[in-house]
């Protein structure tokens, strides 16, 4: 046990290792309720479920940001907050992206929680990966953050003018390689990912990918280019690694839970994403701004973050008020 407190102690990433380590055991407790309790089986997940369960993630992204409120002091709170709030909002824009591949390949509704749930897992070590090489720059390059402020304003501009551009899906470079590299089957099995199918020119048993399989490794991409966007906007608000990647995963996790919820009524928030870019102009805008006018306080970037958001979703309501359908325009 003597041992153990040094350990415990000792820094890693900034923070103590026991602050990484129960935040590790929280999200493993999340994820086996939720696999291996509420979703044991294959079914159809309602809008109500979605909701609840969703309710429930951000409800313990919420108690855990009090606790790192507690523990490390009101900046890093409100940094934690912030960033939450910013990936679950730029999170969104995926769900646009998922829905699409998952009609693209026509998964039915009982087999997509499978496919976000094992998702989950590989968000979990990507985004570890980027902020872990995000925060090495960071500490030893301090003009990587204006690189990143940068690509932000240029990115948020870039959607606001492409806001309605569809991704071409059959055309998608990673799908046309897997369809070269692996075996497909030209149907769904199920909710497996591979199946052994004889071979078709000596007919002995081989592993077949399945389209599901393809589904899984389309919204592990898509999540990677969208981490490209939200990693460096979170580090323009904090450069604390802990922070950034707690707040990433949990928005992430409670986004997930939600999509069933928002895949219904996707078409309700059509002018999201001009928020979204407008989020991304100021956070990128603000890394310069700092060298004018001196540190933001965590207040003013959350408290415009949240303005910009329910200012998106409040004119995409009044657009769509009714049941009128949202037409964008060609791209």
């Amino acid at each position: 046990m003597d041992a153990l407190i040094p350990f415990l102690q000792a820094p890693f990433m900034t923070q103590p290792a026991w602050l990484w380590l129960s935040f590790i055991g929280v999200v493993i407790v999340m994820l086996v309720l939720d696999l291996g309790v509420l979703h044991k089986e294959d079914r159809e997940i309602g809008i109500r479920e979605s909701l609840l369960l969703s309710a429930g993630y951000v409800s313990m992204a919420l108690l855990f940001g009090a606790w790192v409120w507690w523990q490390l002091g009101p900046q890093s709170g409100l940094e934690y907050y912030t960033g939450f709030l910013i990936e679950k909002s730029l999170s969104m824009d995926n769900v646009f992206v998922i829905a699409m591949v998952f009609a693209f390949f026509a998964v039915p509704r009982e087999y997509q929680h499978r496919v976000l749930f094992w998702g989950i897992l590989g968000v979990i070590v990507l985004r570890a990966i980027m902020i872990g090489v995000g925060a090495a720059l960071v500490s030893q390059f301090s003009w990587v953050l204006y690189v990143f402020g940068a690509f932000l304003v240029l990115t948020g501009i870039k959607m606001l003018w492409f806001a309605n551009h569809q991704p071409d899906l059959a055309n998608n470079p990673l799908l046309k390689l897997l369809r070269r590299a692996l075996r497909v089957t030209p149907t769904l099995h199920g909710n497996a990912f591979f199946v052994r199918r004889p071979h078709p020119t000596n007919g002995r048993a081989v592993w077949w990918a399945t389209p599901l399989f393809l589904a899984l490794c389309v919204v592990e991409f898509a999540d990677l280019i969208f981490a490209v966007d939200s990693v460096p906007a979170i580090f323009a608000i904090t450069t604390d690694p802990f922070i950034v990647y707690t707040s990433n995963i949990f928005a992430i996790l409670g986004l997930r839970a939600l999509y069933f919820a928002l895949a219904a009524m996707i078409h309700r928030f059509a002018y999201l994403k001009y928020a979204l870019a407008l989020v991304l102009v100021f956070i990128g805008a603000k890394i310069f701004a700092v060298g004018i006018v001196g540190k933001i306080p965590p207040t003013v970037s959350l408290s415009v973050t949240a303005a910009l958001i329910a200012g998106g979703v409040l004119v995409s309501l009044w657009k769509t008020r009714g049941g009128k359908p949202w037409l964008p325009r060609a791209a």
